[in-house]
């Protein structure tokens, strides 16, 4: 057999000690180098193989060690060692009879890791010595930023723009995660975690699809929606069917949410006539109120149709004002 150094990669996202069969193997049967103490050498070692930490240059106490005994294994730092690989692939291209260099995965991120890096980074930036202005913000300071962050995903949605959605889905997420760790920081009794965050979300996400994770059945949409909204009103005693509607949505869209969820139910309430209101304000109020209702009726969605006629007049206007320009 071919003298062999395996660069043994593993994820720094797992427990150190969470390997493959192959990649137990290796350490066991071969010498093992590595660049620093870690809690993977430390696993290793707990294994019952020996770690050998190099102080000096990496390239040559690995030749050295694959010349006397044949085999050897590094163990690569968190970011991979990347540049130690290029040079090591660099010298055996130039000198083939020295060994081969086999790249080997002990372990693999799952999916959702990059969220712990996410967590941690913030970590860092809000606590001491971290980010002073995200140090300073509250739950109240940063509502408006949350909304303006789901509005610029939303924009995105609305070009088609999946590339634009994945940045601005980031930074969504970070107003997630940053409340959460501001959320750390509230007296005794009143904090909590990004955990308690994902662990809620888990909850209601395997409680509201019985169809997936129990024995409940939806054969249809309809089906699953209405085991949906049987499985909410079981979690939340409320006294109206208009209970948890968001409040601070645009006007548009908070009419027709009222008029849908009272619709929901069968409640045949009539909107406010507009000739019966006293001031002119009220008058105009219930005359939109009316429009919504009968763009629900039609199917359409009031609040995308006047975005839609909105951003079509901000289009004339710069075409008004590229004409004056030019003129």
């Amino acid at each position: 057999m071919p003298a062999r150094i395996v660069l043994l990669v593993t994820s720094p996202r797992l427990p150190a000690g969470l390997l493959t069969a192959a990649a137990w193997d290796v350490v066991r049967r071969h010498p093992v180098l590595a660049g620093a103490e870690s809690e993977l050498t430390t696993a290793v070692r707990t294994a019952g193989a020996e770690v050998t930490v190099v102080d000096g240059p990496a390239t040559q106490a690995l030749l050295d060690t694959v010349a006397a005994h044949g085999a050897v294994v590094w163990l690569a730092g968190p970011a991979g060692d990347e540049s130690l690989a290029r040079e090591l692939g660099l010298r055996l291209a130039r000198e083939p009879g020295l060994a081969e260099l086999e790249l080997m995965y002990g372990s693999w991120d799952p999916p959702g890791a990059r969220l712990l890096d996410a967590v941690a980074v913030m970590d860092r930036l809000a606590s001491p010595g971290g980010d002073p202005w995200k140090r300073a913000q509250t739950h109240r300071s940063l509502a408006g930023f949350l909304l303006e962050e789901c509005y610029e995903a939303y924009d995105a949605i609305s070009a088609g723009d999946t590339d634009a959605l994945r940045e601005e889905l980031g930074d969504v997420l970070l107003q997630v995660v940053l409340h959460a760790r501001l959320a750390e920081e509230l007296p005794e009794g009143e904090r909590w975690t990004v955990d308690d965050v994902a662990g809620g979300l888990v909850d209601k996400m395997v409680r509201r699809n019985p169809h997936v994770f129990a024995d409940g059945h939806a054969g249809t949409l309809e089906e699953i929606e209405a085991s949906w909204e049987r499985i909410k009103r079981a979690e939340k005693a409320r006294d109206s069917v208009l209970d948890g509607i968001a409040l601070s949505q645009p006007a548009l869209a908070l009419a027709a949410k009222i008029l849908e969820r009272a619709g929901r139910v069968g409640l045949a309430v009539p909107p406010p006539l507009a000739e019966s209101q006293v001031d002119p304000e009220a008058r105009l109020g219930a005359s939109l109120l009316a429009t919504v209702a009968a763009a629900r009726e039609a199917g359409l969605d009031a609040e995308a149709a006047l975005r839609r006629a909105a951003l079509a007049y901000a289009d004339a206007v710069r075409a008004a004002e590229r004409a004056a320009d030019a003129g």
